[in-house]
């Protein structure tokens, strides 16, 4: 499999250097709303040097650890691997634990698909949850990207019932589930033994570029994610950012409300503009229209949207970081 994903083909948002040389007239700073990340990040406090100079302690990754499972709702630390990104975990599952089949409810994340077919597993990507439901093995984004489509803690046991009775897996990524008021998550339903969960640091928390993620899993399996990862898998700034972060529930509540009301606003423009709001979460909106034309008009306009090959009339918006980014947004998305 390729070192990236990206490189065999994948699509994804951000790469502003190809935005900048597909619109070299296009004004600065580009606006990249091609991401679904926080645009306000937690407010890292400053580091010991010691995060910096010496290599991360045993009992730093315990104490993240346990952080993550008081914030995500696992019983025990025991059920949590850390790891330098979601992304690896993904790369790393299919040969931890490999399938000889898997259905992927789609559409969804695309490296998904990509690492377990690297990893010589047949996959078929289905588009509903009764195809999911009769599956041996299963994967699915909870809520999804781009969509936001969600399955209450229920079904997902009912899917990890059904998988577990084949001797297969329930694969779920909740990156971006953390700020959902109205999502709860799956890792109470832990330690199932079919389930494996996956949680993303950087979107919530809007530092992506700290590469920080989870595993959920019943302990065994958690302990072997741990083995495979090696020692000081995770850097030591990260672990203390994280652990700070992830017992800040007050930060959390506030993020979730300010997001809510600017998903709203967003909504907004978005259908004033003449677009169709299909969903999404309070990271990101999916819209519905002349996607060409409008990722052409706003990416002259210094403003960078994602859109799908597979679903030419899709486009996703992720949200503007300060009153200048929405003023330039709404004056791109104005009739005229």
């Amino acid at each position: 499999m390729p070192a990236s994903m990206a490189e065999a083909g994948l699509e994804h948002g951000g790469r502003l250097g190809a935005a900048r040389a597909r619109f070299p007239g296009a004004p600065e700073p580009f606006i990249d709303l091609s991401t679904g990340i926080n645009p306000v990040p937690w407010p890292v406090p400053p580091l010991p040097p010691a995060a910096w100079t010496r290599l991360p302690e045993p009992e730093a990754e315990a104490a993240l650890r346990a952080a993550a499972a008081a914030a995500y709702g696992a019983a025990s630390p025991e059920m949590v691997a850390a790891a330098p990104g979601t992304q690896l975990l993904i790369q790393l599952l299919p040969r931890l634990f490999p399938l000889p089949r898997l259905a992927i409810l789609g559409p969804t994340y695309a490296e998904h698909a990509a690492c377990w077919r690297a990893a010589g597993t047949v996959v078929e990507e289905v588009e509903n949850l009764a195809a999911l439901a009769q599956a041996p093995a299963a994967l699915l984004c909870n809520p999804n990207n781009p969509d936001g489509r969600r399955l209450p803690p229920k079904e997902i046991r009912a899917l990890a019932d059904g998988v577990a009775s084949r001797g297969g897996l329930l694969l779920v990524d909740e990156a971006f589930a953390d700020l959902e008021p109205d999502m709860q998550g799956a890792a109470a339903l832990l330690p199932h033994p079919a389930l494996i969960l996956l949680r993303s640091f950087g979107k919530s928390y809007g530092m992506a570029g700290l590469r920080l993620g989870f595993a959920l899993a019943a302990p065994a399996r958690a302990a072997a994610i741990r083995a495979a990862l090696g020692p000081w898998a995770v850097s030591g700034p990260a672990l203390a950012i994280g652990t700070a972060a992830l017992a800040d529930a007050p930060w959390r509540q506030g993020a979730a409300a300010r997001l809510a009301a600017e998903c709203a606003r967003l909504d907004a423009l978005l259908s004033g503009a003449g677009l169709r709001v299909l969903g999404g979460t309070l990271l990101f909106r999916l819209a519905e229209g002349d996607a060409a034309h409008w990722h052409d008009r706003l990416g002259r306009q210094g403003i960078l949207v994602r859109p799908f090959s597979a679903r030419p009339r899709w486009l996703r918006f992720g949200l503007p970081p300060d009153e200048a980014a929405w003023a330039r947004l709404e004056r791109a998305l104005a009739p005229g």
